[in-house]
């Protein structure tokens, strides 16, 4: 009996030593990802000024069509942009989506880094957690249960490569005044509808061609990504991107509030495992 009880208080001990350690991991991602939401809300320094039709002259005729049509003459340049969204994630592929409700929050500030808050999932299948991306450290954390960890990857060159081209991709829609042609962006042609801009921030560059419409409506982003999203799990150039829709007017941005995306786009193994719904888009205030 002595032995027994003493067996069952070591069991005890581990399993009360494993809910404390992971007590504490889960503690320590919420406070990175909220320590780099902060930094990237509060310490990016915004451009005083409005935003001019000359800014885009000579531009490629599709790239000055997209800002002519995103940005409002006069409207402050606001490049730190703060995003409410539900939608779903799938989990599984194009012939078994497993589709996931959820609802983000998001900050992004092209081209230092972005944030993406997350929960997803009911019940036994209740997902929570961040991916985030600041300067050249990466990562993608989620928790079954607030309490599991199932997926923790990043950390290492090729995954933060992959997250720079997200933060490019995604400051198509959620924060063009980003792309405005300056340092460390160049536009060129791709057709008369498509223009390609090529970013260069410390020792990455990522490109991304946006289609626009008549109008100037971007409505298909695609970047050649660098992702181990795929079947041999091997880092590799794939296309990835979305499509656009249903735009609305945020603080003088035109933006779109139906937002689709995933690997492979443009094949025929293209998945659109993200499908946000944005409810509110906000802009980093001048202090």
């Amino acid at each position: 009996m002595v032995i027994l009880a003493g067996i069952v208080w070591w069991a005890l001990a581990v399993v009360i030593a494993a809910v404390v350690a992971l007590t504490v991991l889960r503690m320590s991602d919420q406070r990175n990802a909220n320590t780099l939401w902060k930094s990237l809300w509060s310490d990016s320094v915004q451009d005083v000024a409005e935003f001019d039709r000359s800014m885009v002259d000579g531009l490629p005729e599709p790239a000055r069509r997209y800002f002519l049509y995103t940005i409002g003459g006069g409207v402050p340049i606001r490049t730190v942009a703060e995003i409410e969204m539900e939608g779903e994630i799938g989990l599984g592929d194009r012939s078994d989506p497993r589709y996931l409700a959820m609802r983000g929050h998001q900050v992004i500030a092209p081209p230092r880094g972005f944030v993406w808050k997350v929960d997803a999932g009911l019940g036994l299948m209740s997902l929570s957690g961040s991916d985030g991306f600041d300067r050249s450290r990466s990562w993608v954390r989620f928790w079954l249960l607030q309490s599991i960890p199932v997926v923790r990857e990043g950390g290492n060159p090729d995954h933060a490569r992959s997250a720079f081209g997200r933060v490019v991709a995604e400051s198509v829609f959620f924060a063009p005044a980003a792309l405005l042609p300056g340092k460390g962006v160049e536009w060129e042609a791709v057709s008369p509808d498509t223009a390609r801009a090529t970013v260069s921030y410390r020792d990455m560059v990522q490109s991304v061609d946006v289609s626009v419409d008549e109008e100037g409506r971007p409505h298909t982003v695609v970047i050649p990504r660098w992702s181990n999203a795929n079947p041999q799990r091997e880092y590799r150039i794939q296309p990835f991107g979305g499509r656009l829709s249903e735009f609305r007017s945020f603080d003088g941005y035109m933006l779109p509030t139906r937002i689709e995306g995933g690997n492979f786009i443009g094949t025929p193994d293209y998945f659109p495992f993200y499908r946000a719904r944005v409810l509110s888009i906000r802009f980093i205030e001048e202090p």
